[in-house]
């Protein structure tokens, strides 16, 4: 960890330099490529959901059931993903994934209902949880330079492909809504070919993960805390990103723009930013401030006029990517289990807030207004701050504590695992 609230880094990632970062093999560059467009899939309907409610007669609340599945069915695969990848290795289980994202992907290209859509949504989701969730283990594995530079080489294909992401849906969505989700199956499946071209076969684990370990590790205060906040965290996040599209109406072209402009900021403090200021100020200070401002960036989106919404909504990466990347180091630092259980564990209750909020924020608004589900989403970002404060002794301690044993071990991304 980079602070001493969270431990102490393994090395700054840019201390390697860019040659150290940049010079890796082909198999690396393969992995990390198919996981740019892995994370474009999350934003990619994001300024096409209006075109997918038009196109098929759906309710906006219907539609954003796009997300819901998606990450429903993210969230239950965190208790599979280790338990395939420790039986099956690392090639094979992102191969798995990225051939059944080819095939779900291309699917919802056809849907004729917002039913298939989200059923084909559902599988895509399946898909990615198995790639995401192995990807950065393979990258580590794999990459010269140690485990700082494989890690931050993996934070900018995160962040780079959330921030393409919805301006690849602006493009190819503005001829059609189907053409992002054909643009998406090529992509993977060219990701699919370089990966089962130059990537070998990693080293498995020598004790299986079973389908509860990540169950199990929950029962750890320090990771329980961590998770809990991040669920309340996660429903403001994805009550930005999945609902914020239909406040703002505007075309796929301009739409995408407001998100690109979005991601661009959330790679830039992710990978950036939120580092320096954990070394200044400490995780859990810089995690409680970043979550109080996205509380009330989220109400000046919800209340402000139009021009306050689209820079509101711009801004609110900066947070959420401060937020990714400080959760991410409590998440695999704070507990004695090991990190990929760790983070499947901390995933598994995430996610399903982030399957949540596409759900909630759009039947709120029918309840009420098209305000109070960011007052909701508002309240759930101080929820997350209030038990990083409660818990800040334990947390500061526990991650102490283990230090000595985390130094020695290579990292997975808590963000996509």
């Amino acid at each position: 960890m980079r602070t001493s609230t969270a431990g102490p880094a393994e090395g700054d990632p840019f201390d390697a330099g860019a040659g150290g970062i940049l010079r890796q093999p082909k198999a690396v560059w393969a992995t990390a490529g198919a996981s740019v467009v892995a994370f474009m899939g999350i934003g990619l309907v994001d300024p096409i959901l209006p075109s997918i409610a038009q196109g098929l007669d759906a309710t906006p609340s219907q539609v954003s059931l796009l997300f819901t599945s998606y990450f429903l069915i993210t969230a239950v695969a965190m208790l599979v993903t280790g338990f395939v990848s420790s039986r099956v290795g690392g090639r094979k289980t992102l191969l798995a994934g990225l051939a059944l994202v080819v095939v779900f992907a291309g699917l919802a290209g056809t849907s004729d209902s917002v039913a298939q859509l989200v059923g084909f949504r559902a599988g895509w989701g399946l898909g990615n949880a198995l790639f995401v969730s192995t990807a950065l283990a393979v990258i580590v594995g794999a990459a010269a330079g140690g485990s700082a530079a494989a890690i931050l080489l993996y934070e900018s294909a995160l962040g780079l492909g959330m921030a393409c992401g919805p301006l690849l849906g602006a493009l190819l969505g503005d001829a059609s809504w189907r053409y992002p989700f054909f643009g998406t199956a090529a992509l993977m499946a060219v990701g699919f070919l370089c990966i089962a071209a130059f990537l070998k076969e990693q080293p498995r684990p020598a004790r299986r993960t079973s389908l509860l370990d990540p169950v199990r590790a929950l029962g750890h205060g320090g990771l329980a805390s961590v998770a809990a906040s991040a669920f309340f965290y996660n429903y403001t996040f994805f009550t930005v990103l999945a609902f914020t599209p239909f406040v703002l109406d505007m075309t796929p072209y301009k739409s995408g723009a407001v998100f690109f402009a979005w991601g661009v900021l959330l790679a830039v403090f992710s990978v950036l930013v939120a580092p320096r200021l954990q070394e200044r100020f400490g995780s859990l200070k810089v995690l409680g401030g970043s979550l109080v401002l996205l509380a009330a960036d989220v109400l000046v989106l919800g209340y402000g006029n139009h021009t306050a919404a689209v820079v509101c909504t711009v801004l609110s990466g900066a947070f959420i990517g401060v937020n990714n990347t400080v959760y991410t180091e409590l998440a695999l630092g704070v507990s004695n289990a090991p990190r990929p259980v760790a983070s499947a564990g901390y995933n598994f209750v995430r996610w399903f807030a982030a399957a949540a909020a596409p759900y909630f924020a759009p039947k709120i608004e029918e309840w009420t207004d098209v305000h109070i589900p960011f007052v909701v989403a508002a309240v759930a970002a101080v929820l997350g701050a209030a038990v990083v404060w409660a818990r800040r002794t334990a947390l500061t301690r526990e991650a102490e504590e283990l230090q000595p044993r985390h130094a020695t071990e290579d990292g997975v991304s808590a963000f996509a695992n």
